[in-house]
């Protein structure tokens, strides 16, 4: 070997040993560790299909891929895939997506509403009577129907929160997860396959099931639901550079002939074909290598969303049964650390807020906008104090959608409120219902309708209109007046014609002594607060006047309460405190509602007598798991003695107002009640205004009524008792009940409306 051969040699050594020790260095040094997993493997795409509840499977199919350390490249999801896929890409584990849906109030999460708890005051009140929870728009003289049933206000707020971590990347690469989600244009029928943009809107507008939930508007498109072109989205999944797919189907089975049996399943079954033939075209084109894992849900309902626990194990145990299909793309231990650190790293806290904006088409609730959101800027984004102030607007009413977005660029973010007018708005009708039925001749009952005129002046005033017909007749209007927005200080100017039965009933036998029948006539005005939303202080001053006209009995009977056609001329005043926390007045579960007044009426016309009365009322609920308990009492005392003005007297008798009693048979100038309720939830949470909750439970009741303070005592109460079963509608609590009490006397109750 020449000398310069041999120096050649020696240079090359040298420079494979300082190659050498860099690359051990390397090895040594975490912050050189590589970001990507080695390009030797195979990059996996992962397709999750719609299928409503049905896609809760999704979850169990990533749990598996998880601990068998295989990382997913890339994610392809429609409708709850799409919903899935999101939150996985994000950078949620299946683990902490699996925790999500198992505790999810689905039943909450697919209603619009706020919990009751955050709905503005003057929504609660109005709930107390109407019962009907499926408002009618009124615009231009005619009936305006919602776009969907749901508007999705809740389930984007929930959305929002658990992406919050990723909410600076508006690019679907820069995920932790690439991802793609679909949907469908509603114009022209096309996939629209959404990349980029807000990550919750993207897949709210993915599971935008037509009928079901309202459609969503996004960049310019009205989008549904993407099952609809592409429920099984393998070709978007390919055209993302994977090397293997694997496809999860969760897809609902064609019915088989003999439950084709009516109009509904016959059109749900065109448009079930029409999606199955999609993704059987999709399915065709997989290829050897790929995977196809479809769980056997067999026909577990897409709208049965209390059962996710369920589904999520049925799609775990269907992905380890391809177990070793899966492997063949697993990685080592190291490398997973490294996918998931790299997943992780990506999730940042909230950014700084540091203006609010409100999005075009928004600009007439800018100054309302400005005024709720200001103190949020300078300060990292609250997703529990954004969702607080969308609550106090929203639960006012007149809104379809209030949504939020963070914009902006690094170092420089803000708030952009998306406020939507209500499609149907911002008039509208709501209807109430009740009915009472002992099934021994008794009947109550009474339909209603309300009539709103919103957003009358600039600080959110009301036109209230109610009619009412039945056991109680009712016309009255009132003006609801904000004195300033957000201020809590109101006046309320109304006026009523109303008629109502007011019955005489013999102690013990109970049978019917005379019925009235009482027309009075009302105008006057209120004044009072409202503390946030739980609380109010009212004042008010009324003229009422009337007459007694009597229905059943002799008119010759001197032992008759009232002479018929007796009239009466008061003027009524009144002081009342109300608290309001409860969570929900059909069937509570928790919280608190309390009320307490002070009513005086005075004899303008030496007819009628005078009284001061002070009534209460509580009401607290406790629940543990699907059991709840719940107490509530109520009384009143009038300071007069020697009260004989029926219209004076308090009333008790009638399911959970001593059950065991006729409705309304018990009078006097001062009562009280206690009740224990125990009722347990039977019927799991469904999909929306599709479920019916359904309870069993028992009650026990104690009070009565006395013609005088000093002979109230514990002893001379009535004890009653009920057993029923409970159904809350989309009409309002419905009771199939009987009552019973110490003296034997039973009844039976079919009762639909509020019972106490």
């Amino acid at each position: 070997m020449s000398r310069f051969g041999a120096l050649r040699l020696l240079l090359a050594v040298q420079c494979l040993a300082m190659a050498a020790a860099a690359n051990a260095g390397a090895a040594d040094d975490p912050s050189h560790q590589p970001d990507a997993l080695p390009t030797t493997r195979p990059r996996v795409g992962l397709v999750l299909s719609g299928g409503g509840a049905r896609g809760a499977a999704h979850v169990g199919v990533l749990k598996v891929l998880e601990q068998l350390h295989v990382p997913v490249d890339a994610i392809a999801g429609t409708s709850m895939g799409a919903v899935v896929g999101g939150l996985y890409a994000s950078g949620l584990s299946a683990r902490e997506i699996e925790k999500i849906m198992t505790s999810l109030n689905w039943q909450s999460a697919f209603r619009d509403r706020p919990p009751r708890e955050d709905l503005t005051l003057r929504r609660k009140q109005e709930d107390q009577s109407f019962l009907v929870k499926f408002p009618l728009g009124v615009r231009g003289g005619r009936i305006v129907l919602p776009k969907g049933l749901i508007e999705g206000q809740r389930l984007n707020e929930i959305l929002r929160r658990l992406t919050l971590p990723v909410v600076r990347i508006t690019n679907f690469d820069d995920l932790p997860t690439r991802f793609r989600a679909v949907a469908t244009d509603l114009e022209s029928g096309e996939p629209v396959v959404m990349e980029s943009g807000d990550l919750t809107s993207a897949m709210r507008a993915s599971m935008s099931a037509p009928g079901i939930f309202a459609p969503l508007e996004r960049q310019g498109r009205v989008l549904v639901d993407g099952g609809i072109a592409d429920n099984v989205p393998v070709d978007i999944a390919r055209r993302m550079g994977v090397d293997v797919l694997i496809v999860v189907d969760v897809g609902a089975p064609l019915l088989q002939r003999n439950r084709l049996t009516d109009v509904t399943s016959i059109s749900n079954q065109m448009l079930a074909i029409l999606i199955r033939r999609n993704a059987e075209r999709q399915l065709a084109t997989l290829g050897a290598r790929d995977v196809l894992i479809a769980p056997p849900l067999g026909d577990a309902s897409s709208f049965d969303f209390g059962a996710v626990g369920r589904v999520i194990g049925i799609g775990e145990a269907a992905a380890r049964a391809d177990a070793a299909q899966l492997e063949q793309f697993a990685v080592s231990d190291a490398e997973m650390q490294r996918y998931e650190a790299r997943r992780d790293a990506l999730r940042r806290p909230p950014p700084v807020i540091r203006f609010v904006k409100a999005e075009s088409g928004s600009q007439e609730y800018s100054d309302a906008l400005g005024k709720l959101f200001a103190d949020m800027t300078g300060k990292p984004l609250d997703p529990d104090a954004v969702a607080r102030r969308v609550s106090a607007l929203y639960g006012q009413g007149g809104l379809d959608t209030l949504d939020y977005r963070v914009v902006g660029q690094e170092s420089y973010y803000g708030l952009s409120i998306d406020a939507r007018p209500s499609s149907m708005g911002p008039n509208y009708l709501r209807f109430g219902l009740s009915l009472q039925d002992d099934f021994q001749g008794n009947a109550l009952y009474d339909a209603a309708m309300r009539f709103v005129m919103s957003d009358i002046t600039r600080n959110a005033g009301e036109w209230v209109t109610d009619l009412q017909g039945g056991t109680t007749s009712l016309v009255s209007t009132e003006l609801f007046l904000p004195l300033a927005q957000f201020s809590g200080w109101f006046v309320m100017p109304h006026i009523s014609d109303e008629g109502r039965d007011l019955f005489i009933v013999q102690g013990q036998t109970q049978n019917l002594e005379a019925e009235y029948r009482v027309h009075s006539f009302n105008y006057g005005s209120d004044f009072g607060y409202q503390f946030s939303n739980w609380g109010e202080l009212r004042t008010g001053v009324q003229r009422e006047q009337g007459h007694y006209v009597l229905e059943i009995g002799d008119p010759t009977d001197p032992s008759l309460p009232v002479p018929d056609h007796t009239p009466f001329d008061l003027q009524d005043y009144f002081v009342r405190f109300t608290y309001d926390r409860l969570d929900d007045v059909n069937f509570p579960h928790s919280g608190q509602q309390a009320m307490l007044q002070w009513s005086g009426n005075r004899d303008t016309a030496g007819i009628a007598q005078t009284s001061d009365q002070v009534t209460m009322s509580y009401l607290g609920a406790y629940s543990f798991g699907r059991n709840t308990l719940s107490f509530s009492a109520a009384g009143g005392m009038t300071l007069q003695s020697h009260i004989t003005d029926i219209n004076l007297l308090f009333p008790l008798g009638g399911f959970l107002n001593l059950s065991g009693l006729r409705a309304e048979s018990l009078l006097g100038p001062d009562f009280g009640i206690a009740r224990a309720l125990y009722y347990r939830q039977i019927g799991r949470g469904g999909l929306g205004y599709f479920d019916v909750p359904t309870y069993l439970g028992m009650s026990l009741e104690m009070g009565n009524v006395w013609q005088s303070r000093s002979v109230a005592s514990f002893g001379n109460t009535q004890k009653d008792a009920s057993i029923f079963l409970g159904l809350d509608t989309l009409l309002g609590p419905l009771y199939i009940a009987t009552g019973f009490d110490q003296h034997g006397n039973e009844a039976f109750y079919l009762f639909l409306g509020r019972t106490f």
